[in-house]
């Protein structure tokens, strides 16, 4: 029987499809014929297809013969043909292609309904049924039955032109015929067996398949009522359901449900009118009480589909039914199926109950209810709009039988049947919930009984309850009143349980359940059981027996929490009523159990929102009281802590409540938790936990730290990083038992992010330690980027336990050897965690790795030396320098150095690796030594800097060969210093040290004993510590302190300066004023006011959004009134690059209410503000020096003008401030005006932006400063951190040393900041350290309580307050937690100072033992002293430049071009194409580079590169006069005049020697240096006994190296050298000396000087220009009577010696001085007797020519020197006629040559003639 049905279903199901589509018959044969064997694969589509064509032909011939044959053969023909027609088809795989296939199917059906009549005619029933079984089943001779009925199926499944032909030949009525035998007379063997054949199973599905085609059709239902058969069938079904044919039960009852969905009006008439529906009622309720259950039901759901598909067509069916009792009939039946087991009846069953659901839609009018809203309501319910036109409740009989049916029986699965069915009513349209319950009231009548019923019934009953309020939207009050009180009876605690359960999801839908159960009383309730339950959990602690109603009860508490939990979530107030009922106690005793403790914790976290101080000392509390057992409690309540730590808010309560300290101490509890093998306690406990837990409390102390600067400040004070990086390496997985081995070379090395990979994300078996110390580093690598608390990588915990784990891989130690569940996270989080945390990632550049909490950093440096293991010394060193790299790759940018500096990394480093320090072949020698030089350039502490020089040092150490430094050093070429701009050029050089250790004496310092090596390795450090990053001016080549402001991050930061001044009324009290100091300062100043600041800018924004930079804003206030106005301020505009100042009375008030910024800087006819442009002045990434004077002048007005680096910007007119703030004419003499003031962008003023920049020193004087004063402070630099008292400029020495005078008057400076003066502090201290005042203004400016003793302030403090004068500002606070960075700068340059200085730098040069490391010490030399001025100053204190010097004398061998150029650097004169060549260090100009006795003996020729210098910086157009001047305050030219004292001087260092002092003189002409040029040359005369006439000159010129002594003309040859040099410098272009200047200049020499060079013994050539000297002097007529009238002789020699009686007195013995008396000389008659001496050298008639004809000889050409005549032709062609008109001949040069002519002619006759060539 259930093969056969469930053959027939999938029949049906087949037939179905079929008969969707009737236009491809391929679906139908296919599955009818998928047994049978098809050769059509065989045989290609053209057979196929020729054999349709010829079976066509054969039906077309037998067509035409047919009507002239007897019916006998037309039958046997058609027969014939049909094996055929049957086998192509199967051949073909059911594709058809017959042309006259209608007419076929007609054929076949008429002949098959001929033979089904023949065989029924006149028979019995039962033979008849025999008959047809025979007829239709393949059994027997004849089988041309089953072929017909084979055919017919197959024709029957075609297209539906083919069925209407089978319907037409009426088969219907003839199969109906045959289905009634079939089904009313059972064969006996069936009755007996119950089984059928398999041909008999095959007839039977074909017959029913035709039907089922046949009366899918109208037609074929039509043809049926003329049969008369389906009365019968009908009635037969309802009568003799328990005596018919069990095999043709289910074909009959699906053929006759098709018939009923084919209805037509027709056959509901033919119906009616036979009473079938009633007789079959009435059989019905006679079987009811006899058949079992299941056959009654199968029965009455045939008829009921006749009524119920009737109805849509004729209500007539459903009224006969009704009528008749059929619904009562179906109560009895449906209350019959009470105790069926499951699956008995069920289709059947089911049935029933859904034509019984759908006839609750049958009904002719709608109900009419009236609306019985209760509120109140959810806010989008809306009754009018639930109704709608679509399947509303119009019959309630049918419903009240399934109510009843549900109110009678307590059966499960009837029940679950009918309240599915309600629920199905209410699916079908909204409306219809409140047609039954405002009618029938169904499931609040249900709610009464409902703890009756079974518990999968309750389950499902009151998630009928929950559908309402959650699918519905509406909010039934009676029924959850009902629901409430079952709660309260808790009759049947599973009931009790469900309800709360259907209560929770009700809850979780809308607060206003909140409100409702709390009012009705549920709350109350619900804690008053807890209360209950928490004492007795409290008294049978320890005592636990499980059974199934504690199993029951533990669920309800759990669901009781649950449903408080969701009572609280959102609502304050039942979180308080909570806590008034006192339950918090009660409350945390339920923690314990892991059941309870998810809801627990959530009602826990309602109560943070009221107290987070009550929820953090709990949670504190319960993780410090926690056992080490306890991991999943402590897991728990961490993810808890967590979620609430979410909030900024509950921050401080955490930090109050010792949750820092608390978390740390599950660090220390967890002390050898990962030791590997596992040991103790931990041995039960997977590694996975105790990993899990180590990342939650990290991630909870990321959490509390995160972007809360009191938490990070709290943290970092009270040494919490230490702490934690102490009990990480405790743990068990790192290192703790002494020494290291001794280091291996490594021969690959990974990155930390290839260590992460390989360990977690392929087959590379690391060790346990390893993979565990891995997972520790990488969650201090997302602490440090402050994202930890935002990654997830394990994942949650489910309850189920000996879940395996997921990557198992390595065999069945998996859990060990991977112990997390890795959830690698991808490079962006998801954007929730951002909206929840928010992102201060975002505000940097990923490029620029940002490191937010630095202290993890030294966490990890603290655990580095402990990442090791015995045995695995290979992989130990390779992660070692793994995570050292990545510290390394975190401090690449110049902002994480900075950043770092102030974490105290430095020491910590200098501290935990000492090993590595100590050898310098450890694998992380030199990548500690590059980051910790990093950092030190940017900011490092003296006794830090003294650790790692290690100057306190302790037992020497063996040092690694310098090979590798000395090759980097001998490459590095000659670059200088400040144009050093790669960063890592020296870096990559740099190797050194060791470690730090306790002063020992001098005696066994390292220092004596590592000599060059270490000072190699030291120089090489501090030059990487020293060098500057990048390009800068000389004056700011170290970054000074500052505050750098991103308007990236929050679009604002600034500086607020609270009471710049207080303009007082007469009556107004003193103590609303602020500040610091006594008196009033009168704002605006009264003359005039100056602003200077140095500053940086790092990035502009962007053009569209660009954001001004504010360098000063002044804000005035009177009180009592609400308006606030800016009066003053400066600011720059990077879109057209423009400077604004501004003095108008602006409303101080958001930007989007400002007027726009346009109509602001139109100028008016008194502008109130000027505009400067800065062209490209301005350069990101350079220190900038700004000034704005404003001086004042009469009637308001003022001249502003705007200096960038000296330079002038422009300069204008403009209003002066207003006496008084807006439109205030006058002030009351009770009130007062607050001034105050911003530097940078303030809160209300917000616009975000990409612009960076750095404010630095920062100063407002009340005077307009002058031009030389901003030059000063511009050469100062942003290094200087005064008051302008007493400058001194780096450089100047003793030649400016006398006592500096004030640059600014002390009273007149209202403030200055600097970042480097500043410190962190809270309100409360500036109100305890200065006043009431400004700690309520900078609290409010910050936005924080007055009363605040915790938030850290930022204070630059005012560095004048201690001057004399009126009131100050405190000083500036920062604003903007995100926007503002504070750097303090002291980089190693500076902190050298405190620990020795220059001392040390020239400690290394005295331990140089090579010329590698001599330079390296000299360039770290050079480049501290020219970038700090402190250490050129204290370098001077202590003679240094002398002892350097003395060094470099010392080791001349090792000098070379290389360090030459540093001293050029040094002195400030090696950036000749760059800089300004102005001599810059006076004491190393003088002492160093002057000191050519040094480079005298120096390789490499270098006393000529230093002269070459010297001429290249005096010969400079620009600044050769200032450096000449310098040179003469330095003594050069005795210095030079000492050289030529040297015989061993060369021709060639003569000649640039004397061009120095060409330059010199020109530079800077003095008769001092004359006099002693003089003197020498006096020395260089021979005695009057050498005929110097007979040496020849020519050979000297011809040998520049030779010595001087060498050559017997050399003397002769330099004294010409001298003269000329004076010639040429008398003669000058450059020099123009006054009439007076070259009488002092003559004077000071004498005429007897001049006159020695005109001795008649001398060598011509110094004749000559002995002659030209003394005539360029003659020239003045003034000098030149002098000279005739007679002058003093020996004045050169009196003013040589004008010291030397000083000298002669501190002898011992006085040696006679010969007293030379005075006595005069008449020039002419001297010069006439000497002249004629010379009377055959031309070139003298020639020069008194020209003093005869007062023309100043200059160099006549080549063709006119040939003979005198030439040369006197030339002289009387070129003179000068106006100056012989102007002054006349000169009757002395006449007297001259005339006497020479007559010495001539005399000559000519008494001697032998005198040849003039």
């Amino acid at each position: 029987m259930d093969k056969a049905a469930e053959l027939m279903w999938q029949l049906e199901d087949s037939a179905g499809k079929a008969g969707q589509q009737e236009q491809s018959p391929d679906d139908g044969d296919k599955a009818e014929v998928s047994g049978q064997p098809s050769d059509s694969k065989d045989k290609s589509p053209q057979s196929h297809t020729l054999k349709w064509e010829t079976l066509s032909r054969q039906f077309v011939e037998y067509e035409q013969v047919a009507p002239f044959l007897i019916p006998e053969e037309q039958q046997r023909r058609l027969l014939d043909f049909l094996p055929l027609f049957l086998k192509a088809w199967e051949q073909s795989a059911g594709v058809i292609i017959f042309p006259n296939i209608q007419l076929l199917a007609s054929e076949v059906s008429k002949l098959l309904t001929k033979e089904i009549k023949r065989n029924l005619n006149g028979k019995p029933a039962e033979e008849a049924r025999l008959a047809l079984e025979q007829l239709l089943q393949q059994k027997g001779e004849a089988e041309h039955g089953h072929l017909l009925l084979k055919s017919v199926y197959l024709l029957s499944q075609t297209d539906l032109r083919t069925m209407w032909n089978i319907i037409g030949s009426g088969l219907p009525a003839a199969l109906m015929q045959c289905l009634y035998l079939f089904f009313t007379f059972p064969l006996k063997k069936t009755i007996d067996d119950g089984e059928t054949s398999e041909d008999d199973t095959q007839t039977q599905e074909m017959l029913v398949k035709i039907m089922l085609n046949m009366y899918r059709e109208e037609q074929g239902v039509e043809e049926l009522l003329a049969a008369d058969k389906l009365q019968s069938l009908i009635i037969a079904t309802a009568s003799l359901w328990d005596q018919c044919s069990c095999s043709w039960k289910v074909p009959t009852g699906r053929v006759l449900r098709t018939i009923s969905k084919a209805q037509t009006k027709n056959s509901i008439v033919y119906l009616q009118a036979v009473d079938c529906i009633k007789i079959a009622i009435q059989n019905l309720f006679k079987l009811a009480d006899t058949l079992p259950a299941c056959d009654v039901c199968e029965a009455a759901s045939i008829v009921l589909c006749f009524v119920k598909d009737s109805y849509p067509i004729s209500s007539a069916l459903l009224t006969e039914f009704e009528n008749n009792d059929g619904y009562q009939l179906l109560l009895k039946i449906l209350l019959r199926c009470e105790g069926l087991q499951p699956n008995e009846g069920d289709p059947y069953l089911d049935e029933i109950l859904d034509m019984l659901t759908c006839l609750t839609t049958c009904g002719k009018t709608e109900l009419k209810v009236s609306g019985n809203i209760v509120h109140p309501q959810l806010p989008h319910f809306d009754f009018e709009r639930t109704r709608s036109s679509g399947m509303t409740v119009k019959n309630l009989q049918p419903f009240q039988v399934l109510q009843s049916i549900f109110q009678k029986s307590n059966d499960e699965h009837l029940c679950r049947r009918i309240l599915a069915a309600i629920g199905t009513i209410w699916a079908w349209d909204t409306v219809n919930f409140f047609l039954l319950e405002w009618t029938l009231q169904p499931i609040n009548k249900f709610t009464d009984i409902i703890h009756f019923k079974p518990h999968p019934v309750q389950v499902q009953f009151f998630g009928l309850v929950e559908s309402i309020v959650l699918d519905l939207s509406y909010i039934p009050h009676e029924i959850l009143k009902k629901v409430q009180y079952l709660i309260k009876e808790n009759t049947v605690p599973f009931c009790t349980l469900a309800a709360l359960q259907c209560l929770l999801s009700m809850t979780k839908k809308d607060l206003l359940f909140s409100d409702i159960f709390r009012d009705s009383g549920l709350l109350g309730l619900l804690l008053a059981l807890l209360r209950k339950q928490a004492k007795i959990l409290r008294k049978s602690a320890g005592t636990h027996l499980p059974s199934l109603e504690e199993g029951t009860e533990k669920e309800l508490n759990a669901v009781m929490l649950k449903m408080v939990a969701a009572l609280t979530v959102g609502s304050v107030r039942n979180t308080v009523v909570l806590k008034d009922y006192g339950m918090v106690p009660y409350i945390k005793i339920f923690l314990d159990d892991e059941c309870y403790r998810s809801a627990t914790l959530t009602i826990l976290e309602q109560l943070s929102v009221i107290s987070y101080e009550e929820y953090m000392s709990i949670i504190i509390g319960a993780l410090c009281s926690s056992t080490q057992g306890e991991l999943h409690l402590k897991l728990d309540l961490l993810k808890s802590l967590l979620r609430i730590l979410e909030s900024p808010k509950s921050h401080s309560a955490f930090r109050t409540c010792s949750g820092f300290n608390g978390l740390l101490s599950l660090l220390s509890d967890m002390e050898g938790a990962l030791q590997d093998p596992p040991s103790g306690l931990w041995t039960a406990v997977g590694q996975n936990c105790i990993l899990e837990l180590v990342f939650y409390t990290l991630q909870g102390i990321t959490a509390a730290l995160h972007l809360d600067p009191v938490n990070s400040n709290f943290f970092q004070r009270n040494g919490l990083f230490e702490k934690m990086a102490e009990d990480l390496g405790s743990l068990g997985c790192f290192w703790t038992q002494g020494k290291w081995q001794i280091p291996l070379r490594l021969e690959k090395t990974r990155t930390f992010a290839e260590f992460l990979d390989a360990a977690f994300c392929s087959s590379e078996p690391f060790p346990m330690w390893l993979k565990n110390c891995i997972w520790i580093l990488n969650f201090l690598d997302h602490m440090v980027k402050g994202t930890l608390h935002l990654e997830s990588y394990f994942q949650e915990r489910k309850p189920e336990m000996g879940e395996a784990s997921r990557d198992d891989h390595e065999g069945p130690q998996a859990q060990e050897e991977h112990p997390v569940a890795f959830k690698r996270p991808g490079n962006k989080l998801p954007a929730t965690a951002y909206r929840l945390w928010g992102n201060p990632e975002e505000k940097w550049e990923m490029g620029d790795c940002a490191i937010v909490h630095p202290g993890a950093v030294c966490v990890m440096v603290r655990l580095l030396p402990k990442l090791y293991k015995e045995g695995h010394s290979q992989l130990s060193q390779e992660i070692q320098c793994a995570v050292v790299d990545h510290i390394q790759s975190l401090v690449k940018s110049e902002k994480s150095r900075q950043v770092m500096c102030g974490s105290g990394l430095l020491s910590t480093i200098i501290t935990s690796c000492q090993d590595a320090f100590h050898d310098e072949s450890h694998p992380l020698h030199l990548p500690l030594t590059r980051v910790f030089e990093k950092l030190a350039s940017q900011a490092i502490a003296p006794d830090v800097l003294r650790q790692f020089l290690w100057l306190g040092g302790s037992l020497p150490l063996p040092s690694r060969p310098s090979t590798n430094k000395t090759e980097a050093l001998s490459c590095q070429g000659s670059h200088s210093t400040n144009a050093t701009g790669n960063e890592g050029s020296e870096e990559d050089k740099v190797d050194n040290k060791t470690d730090p250790q306790t002063v020992v004496p001098v005696s066994s310092s390292p220092w004596v004993s590592k000599g060059s090596t270490l000072a190699l390795q030291t120089a090489m450090s501090l030059i990487s510590m020293t060098s500057p990053r990048n390009f800068q001016l000389r004056s700011t080549a170290l970054a000074p302190s500052f505050v750098e402001f991103d308007m990236s991050t929050e679009g604002y930061g600034c500086l607020y300066l609270p009471t710049l001044a207080t303009v007082m009324g007469p009556s107004a009290e003193q103590s609303v004023s602020g500040g610091i100091g006594m008196g009033t300062r009168m704002f605006p100043p009264p003359s005039g006011l100056t602003f200077s600041c140095w500053f940086l800018v790092s990035k502009f924004g962007l053009v569209h959004n660009s954001h001004p930079l504010r360098f000063l804003t002044v804000v005035r206030h009177m009180s009592r009134t609400e308006q606030e106005f800016v009066c003053f301020s400066v600011s720059f505009f990077p879109q057209d690059h423009s400077l604004v100042i501004s003095t108008e009375e602006v409303e101080f008030q958001p930007l989007d209410i400002m007027e726009p910024e346009s109509e602001v800087l139109n100028p008016s006819p008194f502008p109130g503000q000027v505009q400067f442009g800065c062209g490209k002045l301005l350069v990101t990434g350079q220190w900038h020096h700004l000034t704005v004077t404003v001086a004042k002048e009469a009637k308001k007005n003022c001249i502003v003008s705007a200096y960038i680096n000296g330079q002038m910007l422009g300069s204008a007119k403009m209003q002066y401030l207003q006496p008084l703030p807006g439109s205030c004419i006058s002030m009351e003499p009770s009130s007062f005006i607050d001034v105050y003031g911003y530097i940078a962008t303030p809160r209300i003023w917000k616009q975000m932006s990409s612009l960076t920049w750095r404010l630095g020193p920062t100063y407002l004087f009340e005077e307009a400063i002058s031009v030389a004063t901003i030059e000063v402070i511009n050469k100062l630099g942003p290094q200087y951190c005064s008051n302008f008292q007493a400058v001194q400029l780096q450089g100047e020495d003793k030649y400016s040393d006398h006592n500096p005078t004030p640059l600014v008057a002390e009273e007149k400076i209202s403030f200055g900041i600097n970042a480097m003066c500043s410190s962190l502090t809270t309100v409360q201290d500036i109100k305890s350290s200065y006043n009431e005042v400004d700690g309520r203004l900078i609290a409010k400016e910050i936005g924080i309580n007055s009363r605040d003793s915790s938030t850290p302030i930022f204070l630059a403090k005012n560095i004048a307050a201690h001057l004399s004068g009126f009131l100050r500002t405190i000083g500036s606070v920062a604003v903007g937690q995100y926007g503002v960075r504070v750097f303090q700068s002291s980089p190693a340059a500076t902190s050298l100072n405190f620990i020795g200085g220059p001392a040390i730098l020239l400690g290394l040069i005295a331990m140089a033992r090579d010329d590698h490391t001599m330079y390296a010490a000299v360039k770290v030399l050079n480049s501290i002293l020219n970038s700090s001025p402190m250490s050129e100053k204290l370098m001077r204190h202590m003679n240094g430049y002398q002892l350097l010097a003395y060094l470099l004398k010392r080791k001349t061998q090792l000098l070379n071009n290389r360090i030459l150029q540093l001293i050029f650097s040094l002195v400030g004169t090696a950036e000749l194409g760059f800089e300004s060549s102005i001599i810059k260090n006076y004491s190393a100009f003088q002492y160093v580079l002057c000191n050519f006795e040094l480079w005298m003996k120096t390789p490499e020729n270098l006393d000529l590169a230093v002269f070459s210098h010297l001429v290249e910086i005096l010969q400079s157009s620009r600044d050769g006069c200032q450096n000449a001047a310098v040179a003469y305050e330095v003594q050069m030219v005795p210095k030079l005049i000492f050289l030529f004292n040297d015989p061993e001087i060369g021709n060639s260092r003569i000649t640039v020697a004397c061009t120095i002092l060409s330059h010199l003189l020109q530079g800077h002409f003095n008769t001092r240096d004359v006099v002693r040029i003089g003197l020498f040359l006096v020395y260089t005369l021979k005695p009057s006994s050498v005929d110097e006439n007979q040496i020849c000159l020519d050979s000297v010129a011809e040998m520049p190296n030779e010595a001087l002594s060498q050559t017997s003309g050399k003397t002769i040859w330099l004294r010409n050298q001298l003269l000329k040099m004076l010639l040429d410098v008398m003669r000058s272009d450059k020099l123009h000396l006054s009439s007076e200047e070259l009488e002092t200049t003559f004077l000071a020499l004498g005429p007897d000087w001049f006159l020695l060079f005109t001795q008649s013994y001398l060598h011509s050539s110094t004749v000559v220009l002995g002659i030209k000297l003394l005539l360029c002097f003659l020239h003045n007529r003034l000098l030149l009577n002098k000279f005739k009238e007679g002058i003093v002789a020996g004045r050169w020699l009196e003013n040589s010696s004008a010291g030397l009686s000083i000298l002669m007195d501190n002898l011992k013995t006085h040696p006679p001085v010969a007293d030379n008396g005075s006595f005069l000389i008449f020039g002419f008659s001297v010069l006439q007797r000497c002249l004629t001496d010379h009377v055959h050298i031309p070139e003298i008639y020639l020069l008194v020519a020209g003093l005869f004809l007062a023309t100043p000889l200059s160099e006549p050409p080549e063709a006119a020197k040939k003979d005198l005549e030439s040369m006197l032709q030339w002289i009387l062609q070129n003179h000068l006629t106006e100056n012989v008109l102007k002054i006349g001949l000169c009757a002395e040069a006449a007297s001259l040559l005339l006497e020479m002519v007559r010495v001539t002619v005399d000559k000519l006759y008494s001697g032998p003639c005198v040849a003039l060539s």
